[in-house]
């Protein structure tokens, strides 16, 4: 129950950033060469992105690995 609630924080911090660079799901997609769905997904725990794609979110909202995809 830990993990999933490590989920939730971690997708939780990533809609954060994400509004506060006022981007939609479609727009960080974009960004980083995924999809919608993809992003829906990682913000939902159904997905675990690739070490690859964590570190092109991190780059366009400005975050570092810890900051969005550490769980606590």
């Amino acid at each position: 129950m830990l993990r999933r609630r490590g989920h939730v924080a971690k997708n939780l911090r990533l809609k954060v950033a994400q509004a506060e660079h006022d981007m939609t799901q479609g727009d960080l997609a974009e960004a980083v060469g995924a999809t919608r769905q993809t992003i829906g997904l990682i913000e939902a725990g159904k997905c675990n992105p690739s070490l690859a794609l964590c570190i092109a979110i991190c780059k366009t909202l400005d975050r570092t690995l810890d900051q969005l995809f550490w769980e606590d």
